[in-house]
């Protein structure tokens, strides 16, 4: 039989790479150093019940307890996690060799070559060939697979030794033996993983001992490794066995390796649930943002469009009053709310696309074309409103005129028919003169005359009643009343008046002889009356006007008023001459006269006392026309004064439009040389406020002095402020996308040379300048950059680029979409790798192992959203981490 350590030599060289020198052989003419044995005998027991205790079982004495090939077969199943078939469990000879036999069996199905170790010598109990024996296991599962920067087994280990120890004084680790002997190598590895456990600074290099105990008590207490050498041994040895410290040494290169791979598994995990905590958080921000404007557009909205009109002028100025208010305080904070809400919207969804996450669906109704549209709908309540609040200021005002002059007309009409009813039922006629009959003809008949030009006057007090019927004035059926009760009256006077023509008709035969003069006098004297009270009446007349051409008109007819007060004065005068000269022919022949004209009521000193009122309302009328047109005057300042202010703002708002879209578009430098022009624009715009504001006051200065009309300007107020509320809510969209773009450069590795291309091939194909493309533009755009576009692939592209089938394609999704194609970022798979790794490569998890591995929020992140973990090795308390790692990226319900 060939000798087992000659043959391991080869083996070591030949399989397992070069783990040993031949000269650093621990066969010795087949003799084993007496030292060196039972070093190895005591790491090699420990090194096994390391993993035998797994099992719930260990050995005591090495070359004795694999006899039976019992316990070497369940090392073995313990150490690579496979089955081996199935044990003898006879006592006699043949069933332990056969059962060392599918122990060696399984080691060199594994790639080893066995020579010289058979099964006899292990049954027989050979201590040199049951130590070679697990060597070679030690070699094959604890040393093989380590390996360091292209180096593997016995070089690899040394190199991560010398690695990890390099920055410690006094330790230079170059071999496996005395290297170790003085104890600083071990407790520099355990300082280098673990710095809380040892105080490396106190060690002292002439004290082997203490440092020697002080590493595997540290290492068997906090590392879980077992003791496997004695103190004493290494020390009292001139060399200590190589085998030995490299078996005990993997033991802690295992140790720290797993910890450094559940370390980077926690840390990607950490990673990855930040992301998704964030994330989360982001969108319960928008939910609830998008709610509260939602509720506040509700709650908003009826009252705008509430149209139960006010009685009052007053109470309709108070109206519009608390209107203003809503358009200075309440309505600019949910501008800036809605404006916030749609950059958070847009941050959210560039962020869930750079860590590969599906796209942010908000609740039902509060996607942002939702929130757009309830605003658009609120604007248009609002305009709505406006319109309506200016429209029955107006009707009131027009109403509040239109019942004075109701009112004045009454008084006037209702004064002169005050005594008539009792003058047309009396019966004077029956006792009278033939002269009195002839005067009282003649009275009556002027009578008549008057009261046919007062027809007119009924019919406008009549018109006024019905026009303010049709605007619903408030008072409409005191109104209604009172003219009723004038038409009544009026209907009666008529009656009375054809009553008592018809007496007087009747005795007219009786009666001959009347005086020309009184006649005359009666005559001239009535229209004249009636002419002086109609210029009374129209002199305090109460006017409204809205423009200085319109005061001027009534300036003007004035004026022409005034000119016919000359010819009036000469009429007044014949008529008070017709009076004298019947005094005169009186007095010539001694007549008596009663006292009173028979035929007018109307004396020489009414037409002086009315011509004296006349005389007095001409200047009356003459200040309160000056003083109308100064008023519009000053409107016409208010007018220009706006207006030259709003052809300004106007202007300079569609500037700053145009010049935002350009910078959008354009390439002058990088995206934060964009970002930086497009904040001084921002803190340009902002510092433009005071204009609008100083603009606002010259409305609000207009609404008051109540002018509806503007010739010098094609601006209103709603323009400007549409205008400035979408300026701002431009530049700061803009700001975002920059942003965003910059978000996406630094996540996906894009170079400023990259974007600066990217947006130069955009912005050629985007023919309409708009900065969002169609999707044949786009189709150009992909073949320019290289694709080589199916009509599947095509359409796969586009519901990435346009998830909602808008067909129209925005230059941060192509950048995204771009950087996706030329980047990596965590997948499913990676997540569940990791999860893996933390569970010790089962198909589960359990809240235990999350809260040791993870930090303590995201671990209670994990617990409360895996869900249990129903496959065939499931234990109590196991979570499945697959599903919620594909849940993580969208592939699956979470």
């Amino acid at each position: 039989m060939v000798d087992y350590h000659e043959a391991n030599s080869q083996l070591q060289q030949s399989n397992h790479g070069d783990y040993m020198q031949p000269e650093e052989d621990w066969d010795r003419d087949l003799l084993l150093d007496p030292a060196w044995e039972r070093q190895q005998r005591k790491t090699f027991t420990a090194w096994c019940n390391s993993h035998l205790r797994k099992a719930g079982t260990q050995i005591e004495v090495i070359e004795e307890d694999f006899r039976d090939g019992l316990k070497l077969m369940l090392l073995l199943e313990v150490i690579s996690g496979e089955r081996l078939p199935k044990p003898e469990r006879g006592k006699m000879r043949v069933h332990k060799i056969n059962n060392v036999n599918k122990a060696l069996d399984f080691i060199a199905s594994k790639g080893v070559k066995l020579v010289s170790i058979g099964a006899e010598e292990i049954v027989d109990g050979n201590v040199k060939m049951t130590l070679g024996m697990i060597w070679t296991i030690i070699l094959r599962f604890a040393i093989q697979d380590i390996s360091v920067e292209e180096t593997s087994a016995k070089e690899g280990l040394l190199l991560w030794c010398q690695r990890k120890t390099a920055p410690y004084k006094n330790v230079n680790v170059q071999n496996f033996h005395i290297s170790w002997k003085d104890g600083l190598a071990f407790n520099a590895l355990i300082h280098r993983h673990r710095p809380e456990l040892i105080d490396y600074d106190k060690l002292r290099k002439d004290d082997p001992l203490t440092n020697l105990n002080n590493a595997f008590e540290v290492a068997e207490t906090h590392l879980d490794i077992p003791k496997m050498l004695d103190a004493e041994d290494i020390v009292g040895t001139l060399r200590p066995d190589e085998k030995a410290i490299m078996t005990y040494v993997s033991c802690y290169y295992h140790a720290f390796s797993g910890a450094q791979k559940a370390e980077t598994a926690a840390n990607r995990i950490c990673k990855v649930l930040a992301v998704n905590q964030e994330n989360e958080h982001l969108m319960e921000d928008y939910e609830k943002l998008a709610s509260d404007l939602l509720e506040w557009i509700r709650q908003t909205k009826p009252w705008l469009e509430n149209r139960e009109p006010e009685k009052t002028m007053q109470a309709m100025q108070q109206k519009l009053e608390d209107f203003r208010d809503y358009r200075r305080v309440h309505k600019p904070p949910k501008v800036q709310e809605k404006c916030q809400l749609e950059i958070n919207f847009n941050t959210l969804q560039t962020k869930l696309r750079l860590s590969n996450r599906p796209a942010f669906m908000p609740s039902e109704g509060k996607m942002v074309s939702d929130i757009n549209n309830a605003w658009q709908g609120l604007e248009q309540a609002e305009k709505g409103y406006e319109e309506w609040l200016l429209n029955e200021i107006r009707r009131l005002e027009r109403l509040d005129h239109l019942a004075e002059k109701f009112r004045q007309k009454a008084t006037i009409h209702e004064d002169w028919t005050k005594d008539k009813e009792a003058m047309l039922t009396q019966k004077d006629y029956e006792t009278a003169t033939l002269a009195d009959i002839k005067a009282l003809l003649k009275k009556h008949e002027a009578f008549e005359s008057d009261l046919a030009a007062h027809q007119d006057r009924v019919e406008q007090i009549a018109a006024i009643a019905q026009e303010l019927n049709d605007l619903d004035y408030f008072d409409s059926p005191n109104v209604n009343a009172r003219c009723q009760t004038i038409c009544d009256h009026w209907d009666t006077l008529g009656s009375l008046t054809q009553s008592r023509r018809d007496a007087l008709e009747r005795t007219e035969k009786l009666q001959e002889t009347i005086d020309q003069l009184y006649l005359e006098y009666a005559k001239r004297a009535a229209p004249f009356n009636n002419w002086m009270e109609g210029a009374m009446e129209d002199l305090q007349d109460m006017f409204i006007v809205h423009t200085t051409e319109e005061i001027q008109g009534l300036i003007a007819a004035h004026e022409q008023f005034k000119a016919t007060l000359p010819d009036a004065d000469k009429e007044r005068e014949a008529i008070l001459g017709i009076h004298n000269e019947m005094m005169k022919i009186a007095q010539s022949y001694n007549i008596k006269l009663s006292g009173v004209n028979p035929y007018t009521s109307i004396t020489s000193q009414s037409i002086n006392d009315k011509w004296d009122k006349v005389q007095q309302f001409v200047p009356a009328r003459d200040q309160a026309l000056q003083a109308e047109f100064n008023k519009q005057q000053s409107n016409e300042h208010l007018r220009e004064q706006f207006a030259n202010k709003a052809n300004v703002v106007g202007p300079w708002i569609q500037t700053k439009m145009q010049e935002i879209g350009r910078i959008s578009i354009e390439m002058h430098g990088t995206l934060e040389d964009q970002l930086n022009q497009l904040k001084q624009y921002e803190s340009s715009i902002i510092n433009y406020k005071p204009n609008i504001e100083k603009l606002e006051q010259d409305h609000q200065l207009i609404q008051e002095a109540l002018i509806f009309d503007n010739k010098h300007t094609n601006y209103t107020m709603e323009h400007i402020r549409v205008g400035w509320e979408q300026l701002l809510t431009t530049i700061a969209r803009t700001i975002n996308e920059i942003e965003n773009q910059i978000l996406t450069r630094d996540a996906k590795g894009i170079s400023q040379d990259q974007l600066n291309e990217f947006r130069s091939s955009f912005n050629h194909f985007d023919k309409k300048r708009t900065g969002l493309m169609d999707a044949d533009d786009f189709r150009a755009l992909l073949i320019s950059t290289g694709y080589s576009l199916g009509e599947a692939e095509f359409a796969r592209i586009m519901s990435i680029v346009a998830p909602n089938n808008t067909e129209e394609v925005s230059f941060q999704a192509f950048i995204d979409f771009m950087s996706r194609e030329t980047t990596d970022t965590d997948t499913a798979e990676q997540v569940m790798a990791s999860f893996k790794i933390l569970a010790g490569d089962k198909s589960y998890i359990t809240a235990e192992e999350l809260r040791r591995e993870l930090p303590p929020d995201q671990a209670e992140y994990c617990i409360a959203r895996m869900a249990p973990y129903r496959g065939p090795d499931a234990v109590p308390g196991a979570l499945d981490y697959m599903s919620f790692s594909t849940a993580l990226y969208g592939e699956s319900d979470l």
